[in-house]
């Protein structure tokens, strides 16, 4: 049996998951559908594909694939978020920030069957979190650093002023929760809210955020505490040409979940 895929978003993380679909790089899954809002652009770039995908609104992908795959500006979550989960599809969300004010989709899922799979993402160290939340975790940290280009357009640098091209120094820029670094950093911190929802929740996950000159990755550092297990974790990861708010393991990731939803063999919590 074959897994049909459909990719809402066809940007740095979209599009390298559509090719590695394409060229057969997961078995059993196969590419069914995408939808963009820019649809000369996504002609132009799957017109070389072994098999180009349909292209279609974004309430017509639930309809073609059995997992959609989220990539999008937050604007457009909702729509896409509300057509797969109502269709009973399995909903890979990379937007993951978006989830936290929209309890109510988990509550549909059980209600239709759906499933919502975040991928890992940019992070690493998610199985031991949850491990560790079968027991009781004490307090989980996470500070990230990005070079400061990395966190150009964030509402909350916009709110406060902030002139990132005048940052010559590890500046942070951030402290507080990853509910709040996910409102005000919707596009970069996607990651804190995996470690939270993996973990402790995102009122207690607590997140620093550094624009940070000296470093040329998205860097991020975990630190957990619990009643099973203390430990810290560093990782570095590459930016894409593309976007450089977003790493390039993110892609990757989402190809080893679309891998592992067909898998006979699953290695990992």
């Amino acid at each position: 049996m074959t897994l049909t895929v459909g990719i809402a978003g066809l940007g740095a993380v979209g599009l390298p998951v559509a090719q590695a679909l394409d060229r057969g790089q997961v078995p059993g899954v196969r590419l069914a559908a995408i939808s963009v809002r820019n649809v000369e652009r996504a002609r132009t770039l799957v017109q070389d594909f072994a098999q180009p995908p349909a292209i279609v609104a974004l309430a017509e992908l639930p309809t073609l694939a059995d997992a959609v795959v989220e990539s999008l500006p937050a604007a457009a979550f909702d729509e896409i978020a509300d057509a797969t989960i109502a269709a009973g599809k399995v909903f890979l969300p990379l937007s993951v920030g978006q989830l936290l004010r929209r309890n109510e989709l988990m509550v549909r899922a059980a209600e239709t069957g759906a499933r919502i799979v975040v991928p890992t993402g940019a992070l690493l160290g998610l199985d031991a979190v949850r491990a560790a939340a079968e027991g009781e975790i004490h307090s989980v940290t996470m500070v990230t650093r990005k070079p400061p280009r990395g966190l150009a357009g964030a509402p909350y640098i916009e709110q406060h002023g902030i002139d990132l091209d005048a940052v010559q120094e590890p500046t942070r820029i951030f402290s507080g929760t990853a509910r709040d670094a996910a409102a005000g950093f919707p596009a970069n911190i996607n990651v804190a809210v995996a470690l939270s929802l993996a973990g402790i929740g995102p009122d207690h996950t607590m997140v620093e955020i550094w624009a940070d000159p000296t470093v040329d990755r998205n860097t991020h550092t975990v630190k957990v505490d619990s009643d099973a297990v203390r430990f810290e974790m560093t990782i570095e990861n590459i930016p894409t040409e593309a976007n450089p708010r977003t790493g390039k393991l993110t892609a990757l990731s989402t190809i080893a979940a679309l891998r592992s939803l067909v898998a006979t063999l699953r290695v990992g919590t």
